[in-house]
């Protein structure tokens, strides 16, 4: 009889690195309910919330940034991050690990380099379009590697799609558009925008709305404004900003009652977002991260290209475009299906199966037939 397998993931900061790391470990349990799984992250980021709330347990350690301009810090580097990999070792010694996941973020480099030290098989799945530091280091010794994008760059990866959680995965907007609209606080039959930066916040994205506003509230649009963590939208006189129809908050847990109760949907384009919306089948405008490795817009190029999203740039994203291009999406509804439609041909849902079923044959365990569930 097999031994059940032991696996340690890492992954952490924001949503976009948790959720699929979640959903991986949730396919694993599905194949197999005795596969004892740890996670590792670090003491700051939303995994201290997300995994134990999945039912996962979080081992942390040290965040180890790489300082942006000569400094103490930098000299302290070395024997930080010396210390980070000596704790994730701790870690993978103490649940004796059989393999790691990385899904990157700060926390995956230390993982894997003591994975391996340890001659652990070690795997990695690559949300964006352009491969992130962590997972470059990651894939130079990995036994499987899985990518959401083509194009990443990482060696032996296999294009499999963005892990997402059943309840993503499984979830029929249409279905599910008149309890999420009730549940959100949105009327019956008025034009419903929702807008979000992610979980860290967009704070150009919130100005835009904000100036934006008293002509979407004129025109009868109603908005829920996830405004992200601490980055509360403020009038004139410093008080959270109201009108008509609107309504802020810092996040929301249950992102598939957004899709399916949004007629059209502004957003970031982190990787994990661009791929929910093809599988809910949302319209949405995408206003890629301005900084960074550019990866976020090539993450919304196919999404673009089909015709299920409008592509702006941050400096471009302004009241002006809201009050125009964005209020007329709004009005058009025969557009917004069309949109719809086009998104949710992109979607893929099988891809936390697929990196399941990676682990475990490569670790010489029997998996369940992969049923594609890819959407047409």
């Amino acid at each position: 009889m097999t031994e059940p397998l032991r696996v340690v993931i890492a992954g952490g900061g924001t949503a976009g690195h948790i959720t699929p790391m979640i959903a991986i470990a949730d396919a694993l349990r599905e194949q197999d309910p005795a596969t004892s799984i740890t996670a590792v992250g670090t003491a700051l980021g939303l995994e201290t919330r997300l995994v134990p709330e999945a039912g996962y347990e979080l081992r942390t350690i040290n965040k180890v940034p790489m300082p942006r301009r000569p400094s103490l810090d930098l000299l302290k580097l070395p024997f930080r991050f010396s210390a980070a990999i000596k704790a994730a070792g701790a870690i993978l010694d103490q649940t004796k690990a059989q393999a790691v996941l990385g899904v990157g973020g700060y926390v995956c480099t230390p993982v894997y380099l003591a994975a391996k030290k340890r001659q652990l098989p070690i795997f990695v799945h690559e949300a964006n379009a352009r491969a992130g530091l962590a997972n470059k280091v990651g894939a130079r010794y990995a036994k499987g590697v899985g990518a959401a994008f083509s194009g990443t760059g990482l060696p032996g990866a296999k294009v499999v799609g963005m892990p997402m959680r059943g309840y993503v995965a499984k979830m029929d907007r249409a279905a599910m558009r008149e309890s999420a609209r009730a549940a959100l606080g949105f009327s019956a039959k008025a034009p419903a925008l929702v807008v979000t930066g992610g979980s860290s916040g967009a704070a150009s994205i919130n100005a835009a709305i904000g100036a934006a506003l008293p002509t979407l509230s004129a025109k009868g649009i109603e908005i829920l404004h996830i405004t992200g963590r601490d980055k509360v939208v403020l009038d004139a006189a410093g008080e959270p900003l109201t009108a008509p129809g609107y309504r802020q908050v810092e996040y929301v847990d249950s992102m598939e009652q957004a899709y399916a109760a949004a007629d059209l949907l502004v957003a970031r384009s982190g990787a994990g977002t661009v791929c929910e919306l093809a599988v809910a089948g949302t319209p949405s405008v995408l206003v890629p991260l301005p900084i960074g490795n550019g990866e976020q817009r090539l993450n919304a190029t196919d999404l673009v290209a089909a015709g299920g999203a409008v592509l702006v740039n941050d400096a471009e994203f302004t009241a002006e475009f809201i009050n125009s291009t964005v209020l007329n999406l709004l009005l058009d509804r025969p557009a917004l299906a069309r949109m719809g439609a086009a998104a949710k041909a992109q979607g893929r849902t099988d891809a936390a199966a697929a990196m399941a079923t990676m682990i475990r044959t490569g670790l010489g365990h029997s998996a369940p037939p992969l049923t594609s569930r890819t959407e047409s």
